[in-house]
């Protein structure tokens, strides 16, 4: 009985663990690709400025990996207290990426920037959400 208690206990903190380092890999592989996105749209034309104001490209890096992170603690915390934490991370993320358009959607910039903007969010949740998904209990 010992023996088990230990192997359930390690095989609960492993399955966190592998949750935690493949959302941060994962967050970081998303930031390199939505960085790379929008200095791929600034170099074919397309302009960074919202509300008259230049976004540097590091910029979307860093609100990549922040917010990818976020949905990391979502994750865990489904994986702790939802019944079906991936059913429940999917869909939560899902609606969250929906609702992160609607800003891109309404921001004061033109109507290219606003495309390139929403592209690097569904890129980001391309790559984001099915790695943690992966990791979760279905």
């Amino acid at each position: 009985m010992m023996t088990t208690t230990t192997n359930t206990t390690h095989a609960t903190t492993s399955t966190f663990g592998a949750l935690i380092r493949t959302g941060v890999i994962a967050a970081v592989a998303a930031s390199a690709a939505t960085m790379a996105v929008a200095a791929a749209g600034n170099a074919a034309g397309v302009g960074l400025d919202v509300g008259g104001a230049p976004i540097p490209v590091t910029g979307f890096g860093v609100l990549t990996v922040v917010f990818s992170l976020v949905g990391v603690v979502i994750a865990a915390l489904l994986s702790r207290f939802a019944r079906r934490p991936r059913r429940a991370f999917v869909r939560t993320t899902v609606v969250l990426t929906v609702l992160s358009l609607v800003p891109d959607v309404i921001v004061d910039a033109e109507a290219t920037t606003k495309v390139l903007l929403m592209l690097t969010h569904l890129v980001a949740a391309a790559i984001v959400i099915p790695a943690v998904a992966r990791r979760l209990a279905a």
